[in-house]
């Protein structure tokens, strides 16, 4: 009688701890897949629980958000350097190739894609010169970089996003190369602004003296005998008007102004 007590409780004590321990989260953003007796099902399960035999089965809880592998190593130019640059590979999973993907390669993938990456960059940045990973070409090597890790890694279930070159670090004497003839363009650049810059000034004062001298042209032409006298009166008739006294002195046609000083 006692022990069928002691049985009875146990029960009751160890059903919810069971039942527990056979439940299994799966949070936003991560699928699960449930493994029975090694043997991993094809069901794959997003967010929410999944209820199993602790005892012959288990699950195994995998992440599809983007996810960001952080490399840093040298990658060979054209000319044979070795260019020390710190790369950011950001990839997902493809949820329905995630049981493939654990049978073929497990969850502890990342060292395959360091090592894809690896390959895929030195056979890009072998046809690139060094001075191009750090120009505008930089977007064009992370996309072949990419393109070419997409290719051998897609057919796993791992989807490449992009490829990011986040810092360049050139030999020594390669960047102050490219910083000296960067200074030279700039110096160039300004010589032919100040050049331009002179070259209308002078084509400013061309223009004007033209003027000025047209204008004296048509006011020489238009200086009739008629307009000059008239031009006299005007100027006699302002003089009378001045409070200083003046000697005028004049021929008759035009006055000559003397100070009396």
């Amino acid at each position: 009688m006692y022990k069928k007590f002691i049985m009875k409780n146990l029960v009751i004590y160890i059903s919810p701890l069971l039942i527990l321990a056979g439940c299994a989260v799966v949070r936003p953003g991560e699928v699960g897949i449930k493994q029975t007796l090694g043997k991993l099902s094809k069901n794959v399960k997003t967010q929410g629980s999944i209820v199993y035999n602790p005892f012959v089965s288990k699950v195994l809880i995998a992440s599809i958000r983007t996810n960001n592998l952080e490399l840093s190593l040298s990658l060979p130019s054209k000319e044979g350097l070795s260019i020390t640059s710190q790369i950011s590979i950001l990839y997902r999973l493809e949820k329905n190739k995630v049981p493939d993907l654990i049978n073929n390669l497990g969850l502890d993938f990342e060292p395959i894609i360091s090592n894809v990456f690896r390959s895929a960059s030195a056979d890009v940045c072998s046809k690139f010169y060094a001075k191009d990973m750090h120009s505008g070409m930089r977007a064009d090597i992370e996309k072949a970089i990419q393109v070419k890790m997409a290719d051998i890694l897609q057919d796993q279930g791992i989807i490449v996003e992009s490829v990011l070159m986040k810092s360049i670090q050139l030999p020594a004497g390669l960047a102050s190369s490219i910083e000296q003839k960067l200074q030279a363009e700039q110096d160039a650049m300004r010589m032919e602004f100040v050049l331009q810059r002179a070259k209308l000034e002078a084509e400013r004062i061309i223009i004007e003296a033209k003027g000025t001298r047209d204008a004296q042209i048509i006011l020489s032409e238009g200086l009739t005998e008629q307009i000059i006298q008239i031009r006299s009166i005007e100027a006699f008739s302002e003089l009378s008007k001045s409070p200083n006294s003046k000697v005028i002195v004049t021929n008759g046609k035009t006055p000559f102004l003397i100070d009396n000083k």
